[in-house]
């Protein structure tokens, strides 16, 4: 069995801590309000769980970096700054409420060519605006076969904090933890030039496990290979 080091993410245990100490002041003034107190700490602890996951490591393949669910997949030109180029590209956002996962993980293996932040507003995370208008931190990884895969953290209107453990030049696993938004949010994933997705709108997403697109697919939608 895991130990609770291993299963709660670092950055939740500067709130835990506030909130068990907000509990204990609650229990000396009413117990009822400790017990509050109590279940909200609980959930504090649950909000920042980081589990292991199973990740799939078949060359080419792109994962979910959060859990949640798809809200949108659409296509769109890439903002500027991402280096993608003019041509669009499909776009699947996956939306994380306050039970969620919110740990983050890195979709598909390479070199990170940049991390970009960008801020901005804190718009409904399902809004399709919140792409461009919300404050978001955009990480763009060349994968080994030559792809470029852009995918962002982006705030919404609970969550305020974006964190990014990852930096340019880095070499990335496929699946592992790169960082955290807190608390409800949204991950955009920019899938390569003529991508098709395996997924749909309204699927449960899993971080690190659930396949968003395989590259090594000779069906690519305009692509030859």
């Amino acid at each position: 069995m895991p130990n609770l080091l291993s299963i709660i993410h670092s950055d939740g245990w500067k709130f835990i801590s506030i909130f068990a100490a907000v509990a204990f002041v609650l229990a000396m003034i009413n117990p009822n309000l400790g017990w509050i107190g109590a279940v909200l700490t609980v959930w504090c602890m649950y909000f920042f769980r980081n589990p292991t996951r199973t990740v799939p490591l078949r060359e080419g393949l792109i994962v979910s970096p959060a859990d949640g669910i798809v809200c949108l997949i659409v296509t769109a030109v890439p903002p500027a700054e991402f280096e993608l180029g003019d041509a669009p590209r499909t776009r699947v956002s996956i939306f994380l409420n306050v039970f969620d996962v919110h740990v983050n993980r890195v979709p598909v293996a390479g070199t990170v060519h940049n991390v970009i932040y960008h801020e901005g507003q804190f718009l409904n995370a399902s809004f399709d605006k919140a792409s461009e208008k919300n404050e978001r931190n955009t990480v763009i990884v060349d994968t080994i076969t030559g792809e470029r895969v852009a995918f962002a953290q982006i705030a919404g209107l609970i969550a305020r904090r974006i964190r990014c453990d990852i930096a340019p030049q880095e070499t990335v696993e496929t699946g592992q933890v790169f960082g955290l938004i807190r608390f409800g949010s949204r991950m955009d994933v920019y899938l390569p030039e003529g991508a098709e997705p395996l997924v749909v709108e309204g699927q449960r997403m899993i971080a690190g496990e659930t396949v968003l697109h395989d590259m090594n697919n000779p069906a690519r939608r305009g692509i030859k290979r």
